[in-house]
């Protein structure tokens, strides 16, 4: 069955489930967010076979087993934390060019 409509024990998932329900939601949120259920997606690898929209076991990476409702057979990671911050991007540069100077500064003194 591993295909666009449902996959097969073992297959790479993604599902969908509520976490908590707006009632069990804190008090502080927008009254918008707070009438709306949190909603997780987590990937793994199905403990069963299933059609999308069905309820169906996971095995995350760690171990661990959850229920929820199929969403995607063989997902993908789409993420993106957006484009880097300019005053961000020479960081990495700049702090390793730091250490070396200071390695070779220790490096001196150790040696005199």
């Amino acid at each position: 069955m591993a295909s666009s409509d449902g996959c097969r024990t073992g297959d790479w998932v993604e599902i969908e489930r509520v976490l908590l329900e707006p009632a069990e939601r804190s008090s502080n949120l927008p009254e918008d967010t707070a009438a709306q259920p949190l909603r997780v997606w987590l990937k793994g690898f199905a403990r069963g076979d299933a059609r999308i929209g069905d309820e169906v076991d996971i095995e995350t990476m760690t171990g661990r087993v959850v229920r929820g409702v199929l969403t995607d057979v063989n997902p993908g990671y789409t993420h993106t934390f957006g484009r880097p911050a300019p005053e961000l991007t020479a960081v990495g540069r700049d702090l390793r060019a730091r250490i070396d100077a200071y390695r070779a500064d220790a490096d001196a003194k150790a040696g005199e």
